[in-house]
């Protein structure tokens, strides 16, 4: 298969973005939330744990999509992401399969590594896998929650990189909107926005809860939010590319606006 042997890196690239993520989650809820846990025991506030695991999941997924693996891949470590960015036309349709494929794989593999490690300490009750499960709101709470976090994320991703004095700091503001969720909106539904980070929890956990909510309204808040992206730009051209972090010496295999104004701007310079 052609897309397979020609971009089997990034392929590669997205499953360990994903896995490194999960890795990162699973060892900071585990040193803040375990109750044998000094810095448990020392920060007895439960919104000021979230914020600090908000904190170092924010700087997490910046690290992975200014790191040279994500300036290649695009840093999507989502299938819906990805998902979005093939409705939009940028994603060929083999790549975002083997991307989703991926990240599916890369997440789970990266939660098992760290239960291989931490064992008993990942499974204790008060971290279980980093599960996401609906709170105290109940489902439709859950629900509502992920589709406006999943909404607000991708219309941030989309405004900021398809701007030309902004594009250079999407994976900040996408950063700083996951710290900020995982702070504020943990609570209602376990700050997901991913299937296959809810998905690498669920299976090792075994637990199910209302899991359909983490497919499905995180494809519908981005879906939704790309819909209204589309309608509210003025640009012939409005999303240029499926990366968030385009401007770098790495290849991009997407349908690249970019690529496209080069070529064009060098035929034009050549016809001249």
């Amino acid at each position: 298969m052609n897309a397979l042997r020609r971009h089997w890196p990034e392929y590669l690239m997205e499953a360990a973005g994903l896995g490194i993520f999960m890795i990162s989650a699973s060892v900071v809820t585990v040193i803040l939330e375990h109750p044998v846990s000094p810095i448990r025991q020392a920060i007895t506030d439960a919104m000021f744990r979230r914020f600090v695991i908000g904190v170092a999941m924010g700087l997490t997924a910046i690290a992975i999509i200014y790191s040279p693996w994500g300036k290649q891949s695009g840093a999507h470590i989502n299938p819906v992401v990805t998902f979005t960015f093939w409705r939009l036309g940028k994603v060929k349709s083999w790549d975002a399969f083997f991307y989703i494929m991926a990240q599916f794989l890369g997440g789970l593999i990266g939660l098992l590594l760290v239960a291989k490690v931490l064992k008993r300490a990942i499974a204790d009750p008060s971290v279980n896998y980093i599960v996401t499960v609906p709170g105290s709101g109940g489902v439709g709470v859950a629900f509502i929650a992920e589709l406006i976090i999943s909404f607000g994320l991708m219309t941030i991703v989309l405004c900021t990189s398809n701007n030309q004095r902004l594009a250079q700091w999407t994976g900040v503001f996408a950063g700083i909107l996951v710290a900020t969720y995982i702070t504020l909106e943990a609570p209602l539904s376990g700050m997901s926005m991913n299937p296959a980070r809810t998905l690498a929890s669920a299976l090792p956990a075994q637990v199910w809860t209302a899991v359909w909510i983490y497919f499905f309204a995180p494809l519908l808040g981005m879906l939704l939010a790309a819909e209204v992206y589309l309608l509210g730009s003025k640009s012939p051209n409005p999303v240029k590319c499926a990366k968030l972090n385009h401007e770098n010496n790495k290849r991009c295999i997407f349908h690249c606006g970019y690529q496209e104004e080069r070529v064009q701007a060098m035929q034009a310079e050549h016809f001249h």
